[in-house]
């Protein structure tokens, strides 16, 4: 299973949502809090381009926000980016 890692706040519904999601597949990913340590959102947006959170990668692809993974979801891609397929 490929490492995930996403990007949030404290106080961000999509990153809740994008969380529960993550929840609901069973896997597991690191979660950074750009909120909690100064530098750590000019990290994510150097490394993203982008500037809202969640911020979200599975392996080496970064998904994009919370619509970008529920998208994912619908299109049924998202277990195979997981490795489940």
């Amino acid at each position: 299973m490929p490492e995930i890692l996403i990007y949030t706040t404290t106080i961000c519904p999509y990153c809740v949502m994008a969380k529960r999601l993550l929840d609901k597949k069973g896997v597991s990913y690191t979660e950074i809090n750009v909120g909690t340590q100064p530098g750590l959102r000019e990290e994510m947006m150097r490394k993203t381009k982008r500037r809202t959170v969640p911020q979200i990668y599975i392996g080496d692809f970064h998904v994009g926000g919370f619509d970008d993974l529920y998208a994912l979801e619908q299109q049924k891609k998202l277990d195979t980016l997981l490795g489940f397929a």
